[in-house]
């Protein structure tokens, strides 16, 4: 197996790569005009080359700054008459798997490459970015068997985000708090690689964050990233905090039909922990309120007024790739070269049960974290298994004697202040 070459290209070819003699340029069609009509003629034997126009396949729900971008861009692939003179394929086979243009597919890189040389092997730290590269195919050229390559829009993983990725009015770098385990980010970042590098076809879905039911098992993106202004497409924003949404942890939904907002877990186990402290402090014991026995029987009888009754709760053609005997050999080179000026952040994810749906506060996540009185003190857990569900309260301080050390409260909506069902 050979691997592709993705983002800056080195200055020296490692030998494990599969031969690519192509590349992409990205010029200025309004600038290419300007030198036609200087020059006024153009020999019939060496016509200039075309600026093309990619229509963006990705059109992410969220918004850009600009309204009006579409990601698409305007490229050549050079040396472009030996890419126009190769023959275009609606798909190839490869080690008997058929690809198809307009599909995904996953390219080996650096690191697939020593994880097969190395099988019990662990590369430590690992991220998700050390996993196969995943690229969504635009065209398919072939000259033989034995040469056959495919123009690509890559696939980002978080952990690639580059410095200075533009994510609303912050600038970030790597993978964010809101991006799950198995998410993609789409992109305009063109490149022509050898098949030679995929290894298998991948599924990969858009998430429509609006369906509170498509819930993501495999591959998804959501949202876009524009190389050109390094700005991501906008996530939608849930909870009382306005933060996106991690579909690998719970949201939990409002069932008062004049709110039905989503809401964190993480939200509601803090709020829920900062009442509790603000109840009790450092030294005082929780106490359960008394139940209030009935007047009389007769008393009992009596109609409901509105005050005690409450608001109702409801809750084609096709080429056979032959790789040459040279691109078999794999001699692995050093894997940090493999992204050259990509680094990312920390990329562990927490994964906790079945979604709900999440919103970046002006006062950002971190914020939160640092305003958290009760750590040490108290601690909470939503029993959502129970209907409705609760939260469990612990009083984990060994100083104050009395008063229950567990005890449940009604789950309620941050917003509406309703008892979620």
């Amino acid at each position: 197996m050979a691997t592709a070459r993705k983002r800056p290209r080195p200055d020296v070819v490692e030998e494990s790569q599969a031969e690519c003699p192509f590349s992409v340029i990205h010029p200025d069609p309004n600038e290419k005009e300007k030198k036609t009509k200087r020059r006024r003629q153009e020999s019939e034997d060496h016509p200039q080359p075309k600026i093309l126009l990619q229509a963006s396949p990705f059109s992410p729900m969220g918004k850009f700054k600009d309204p009006n971008n579409t990601m698409d861009r305007h490229y050549q692939v050079q040396p472009y008459q030996k890419w126009m003179d190769m023959t275009r394929y609606n798909s190839f086979v490869l080690n008997g798997v058929k690809y198809w243009s307009e599909g995904f597919i996953f390219v080996a890189n650096n690191s697939t490459i020593e994880r097969q040389k190395n099988p019990g092997e662990t590369l430590q730290p690992r991220k998700k970015s050390d996993d196969d590269w995943v690229a969504r195919i635009l065209e398919i050229r072939a000259s033989d068997e034995h040469h056959v390559y495919a123009r690509v829009y890559w696939m980002y993983w978080p952990d690639e985000l580059p410095p200075g990725t533009q994510d609303g009015k912050k600038l970030i770098q790597g993978r964010q708090w809101y991006h799950g385990a198995n998410e993609l980010i789409a992109s305009n970042h063109m490149d022509v690689i050898n098949v030679v590098s995929v290894t298998a076809a991948a599924t990969v879905n858009q998430w429509d964050e609006t369906n509170e039911d498509d819930v993501q098992q495999a591959l998804y993106w959501r949202q876009a990233f524009d190389v050109r202004s390094m700005e991501l497409s906008s996530a939608e924003l849930r909870c009382k905090c306005n933060r996106p949404e991690n579909p690998d942890k719970r949201l939990f939904g409002c069932s008062n039909e004049d709110c039905k907002k989503w809401l964190h877990d993480e939200c509601l186990i803090h709020d829920a922990l900062l009442k509790t402290f603000k109840r009790l402090g450092t030294d005082k014991p929780h106490k359960p309120t008394p139940i209030k026995e009935e007047e009389s029987s007769e008393g009992a009888k009596r109609p409901l007024s509105p005050s005690e009754s409450g608001a109702a709760q409801t809750a084609e053609q096709s080429i056979d790739v032959k790789p040459e005997e040279a691109q078999q050999t794999i001699k692995l080179a050093d894997v940090e070269n493999a992204l050259p000026g990509i680094k990312a952040e920390n990329s562990s994810v927490s994964v906790a049960e079945p979604k709900r749906r999440g919103r970046p506060r002006k006062s950002e996540h971190a914020d939160q974290a640092a305003a958290k009185p009760y750590e040490g003190l108290f601690e909470a857990v939503i029993h959502s298994d129970l209907s409705p569900p609760v939260l469990e309260i612990t009083d984990l301080r060994e100083n104050v004697t009395g008063g229950d050390k567990s005890w449940t409260e009604p789950l309620q909506c941050l917003i509406c202040g309703h008892e979620i069902q």
